[in-house]
């Protein structure tokens, strides 16, 4: 055993109160709960999400469940339900016709409701896999992804397809910028770029080492974002040349993305249950928000400042629900 003198346990003691009592910068957290929105009997995986500002409406499509939810923004609260859709993935909103148009893997269709009050107005056909679907802000339409390869064009008042630009895979997550279109096609390990009024490809990026490309954003910088699974990066490329600019590892099994133009940030859900953050700027991560696993589908809307993770119903009897999270 080993003995200390006091003046060398009065020195130890000194040294271990100076480190005590160095302060630590902590860090404000840049997303923080505000709240959940429980989603009453939904089993199975839970896909993409859009919001009616006009009724302060969240849709939800619930694959795995055949069903769409409505909740009331303000009750935090579901408020109908549609019930009867096959695998319904992508939904949009529509202000102009007011229509609500949910995108159906299990019977290719695109199936428009009235957002007031949820009753059907008609179907559009379209072939398998209708998956992802966009809004074009400059005339109403609204373009979908499905099948084999192809986005198409649609008219939700008049209900008819007004065009088609083939691809050589099925589309994931696309992104409009005017008539541009930008498209991860992963089985082709592809990013495309294409004209919607003119309906054809423009140019095509071809990827590597990198694969398994879903989710897609544009920021407001002239990139375009992507996320890939394998391995799990998050690439800015710049639109003009498709050239990378930058990565940075990311979660697993991301499903969506979004840019926050107010902080400059990109916001990655994974399935993996956590939410990334990036500056823009380099992109840094700025921080690692734990959600639920398998919590792969978010919305951040802007006009609420408020990003919506989808929660699947956990293997241990929790229930579904949707996470809220407030930037800070």
């Amino acid at each position: 055993m080993h003995h200390f003198s006091s003046l060398a346990f009065l020195g130890l003691v000194m040294a271990l109160g100076s480190v005590q009592s160095t302060p630590v910068m902590a860090q404000a957290p840049v997303l923080v709960a505000d709240g959940v929105i429980a989603l009453p009997d939904t089993n199975g995986r839970i896909d993409h999400m859009a919001v009616d500002l006009r009724h302060n409406h969240l849709f939800v499509a619930e694959l795995g469940n055949g069903t769409m939810d409505v909740l009331d923004l303000s009750a935090h609260a579901v408020i109908h339900r549609v019930t009867g859709l096959k695998e319904p993935q992508g939904i949009v909103y529509e202000p102009h016709s007011d229509l609500v148009a949910v995108a159906s893997g299990g019977d290719g269709a695109l199936h428009l409701y009235a957002a007031s009050d949820l009753a059907p107005r008609g179907m559009v056909a379209l072939g398998d896999d209708a998956d992802n679907v966009r809004l074009d802000t400059r005339n109403g339409h609204i373009v979908v992804g499905f099948g084999d390869g192809a986005l198409a064009v649609v008219d939700p008042v008049r209900k008819v397809v007004l065009g088609q630009i083939k691809l050589p895979g099925h589309p994931e997550s696309f992104r409009l910028a005017g008539s541009n279109v930008f498209i991860n096609v992963p089985d082709a390990r592809q990013i495309v770029l294409a004209d919607l009024d003119a309906l054809k490809i423009l140019e095509v990026w071809k990827q590597e080492a990198l694969h398994s490309n879903f989710p897609l954003m544009l920021d407001d910088r002239g990139h375009v974002a992507v996320v890939f699974r394998a391995p799990a990066r998050l690439v800015l490329f710049d639109s003009a040349s498709g050239k990378q600019v930058e990565t940075a590892e990311t979660c697993g099994d991301s499903d969506d993305l979004f840019f926050d133009g107010k902080r400059e940030r990109f916001y990655v859900s994974c399935g993996q249950g956590v939410v990334d953050v990036f500056a823009t700027d380099g992109l840094a991560r700025l921080a690692r928000v734990s959600t639920r696993s398998g919590g792969r589908t978010s919305l951040f809307v802007p006009e609420l400042d408020r990003l919506f993770v989808a929660e699947r119903a956990g293997i241990f009897g929790a229930p579904a629900q949707i996470a809220v999270l407030k930037p800070q």
